[in-house]
């Protein structure tokens, strides 16, 4: 594009390493994805309070919030949703580089899109989480009645009922909310950031 023929990256001053090392910590972006209902937004905002609790810089980016303002006025087609992940997978980068954890809770229906925000950022710096709970059990639950209103055909292009989700297929962690509850979910992902180094194990 002309445009960006004018433009030039400009480096900062302080690097993602000195961050790491003020704040004691290493970043990345844990990206939730599942089906509506999986649970995605509760396990995040769990996992955050968890980090927050030990003095770890984190922040949640939550799949409705965002289409309140940097989104607004995308829909749910295939394009629009590709959309949403590119500008979302580029803010979590900046947080990344930021020094922090950042937490992205989306359907994110599409393992093409989520494999193009894992390569914007470095090797080890993108933790795929597939919040898995079958489609039964997310539409009994159906906290906000869309599921309901996706069958009477209200709502249109809604993943899982007459759009696809593309399940992870080397997702970091499997974390099966039909199985286990809050407490035990967030403690696997907080004892795999303990395990791969990315934050110091509880007590040190």
């Amino acid at each position: 594009m002309e445009v960006l023929r004018n433009i030039v990256w400009h480096s900062s001053t302080i690097t993602k390493p000195d961050r790491h090392r003020m704040n004691g910590h290493k970043s990345a972006i844990l990206w939730y994805t599942g089906l509506s209902g999986a649970g995605k937004s509760t396990l995040a905002n769990k996992v955050e309070e968890k980090l927050f609790e030990r003095g770890i810089h984190t922040y949640v980016l939550d799949g409705d919030n965002i289409r309140h303002g940097l989104n607004k006025g995308l829909g749910f087609s295939a394009e629009d949703r590709k959309e949403n992940i590119r500008r979302i997978g580029e803010v979590s980068k900046l947080f990344v580089d930021a020094g922090a954890f950042v937490s992205t809770a989306f359907i994110s229906p599409y393992q093409a899109d989520r494999e193009m925000v894992r390569t914007i950022v470095e090797p080890g710096e993108f933790i795929e989480i597939y919040v898995h709970c079958p489609l039964d059990v997310c539409e009994l639950r159906d906290p906000k009645g869309l599921y309901k209103k996706a069958r009477a055909g209200e709502i249109k292009h809604f993943t899982g009922i007459d759009d696809p989700y593309e399940a992870p297929q080397n997702a970091e962690l499997i974390i099966n909310t039909a199985e286990k509850d809050l407490e035990e979910c967030a403690a696997e992902i907080m004892k795999y950031l303990e395990s791969n180094g990315y934050i110091d194990e509880a007590g040190e």
